[in-house]
């Protein structure tokens, strides 16, 4: 689905995004980890066209996301609240997602009922902008309404660590189901190994823009991801 050539992201000349080659494919659920300044949120960024790389390509679906659209009608990500709009009710945010998804309001309200056990009776019907609402409940409408555009490929940057446990849970739970439909890809960063290793097929570690390591999922890569981070 998305492939990397020789990508470089520079910042005063240090790379912030150094990336040989790299595949991600559907079906797959792929944890990417690193601490701070490892450069996570930069390759989220050059993955949605957001900023421009100083070097190299990155191809979806064959095509590069440089040069084209077609990719952003099939691909949907939370990075952080400058993906809402702050004025908003999340019914009138969620509204604008469907009809930009082409969803009727009755399409929009039968989706977001599939999500009350998520936002915990605290995001519909409160009467309340997105402006005003916990930095945690941001999370869980940008979450939401990235779903509503049906992705083939979902990006998600750090979306446990503003939740409470039992949302984080609960996220768990859905990404895992989501997961089961294997035309779509979906890649999470995020700093809770724990929750990490549970979700994905596969990992990617990085460290000062590059991919160190890239292996399976599970039980093993959490020890894996411990003994990388103690030692640090």
């Amino acid at each position: 689905m998305f492939t990397i050539n020789n990508l470089r992201k520079l910042y005063k000349g240090i790379p912030a995004v150094a990336i040989d080659h790299l595949e991600f494919f559907s079906g797959e659920v792929v944890g990417l980890v690193g601490n701070n300044g490892a450069g996570k949120t930069t390759f989220f960024r050059l993955l949605l066209d957001l900023i421009r790389a100083d070097s190299g390509e990155i191809l979806s679906k064959g095509k590069s996301v440089t040069t084209t659209e077609e990719w952003k009608s099939y691909t949907a990500a939370y990075i952080d609240e400058g993906f809402l709009i702050e004025y908003l009710t999340p019914e009138e945010y969620f509204y604008f997602v469907g009809k930009l998804n082409h969803q009727s309001k009755a399409d929009v309200d039968d989706f977001l009922e599939h999500y009350e056990a998520f936002f915990d009776d605290a995001i519909v019907g409160k009467k309340k902008y997105i402006r005003d609402f916990s930095k945690g409940n941001q999370f869980k409408i940008g979450i939401v309404a990235a779903l509503l555009a049906n992705p083939e490929l979902l990006i998600l940057d750090e979306p446990f660590a503003n939740l409470d446990p039992t949302t984080q849970l609960r996220l768990v739970d859905m990404i895992r189901q989501m997961a089961q439909d294997k035309r779509m890809c979906i890649i999470v960063s995020s700093h809770d190994i724990n929750h990490i290793a549970e979700v994905s097929t596969r990992i990617l570690l990085m460290e000062r823009g590059s991919i160190i390591k890239d292996f399976a999922g599970g039980d093993s890569a959490y020890e894996e991801l411990v003994g990388y981070f103690k030692v640090k």
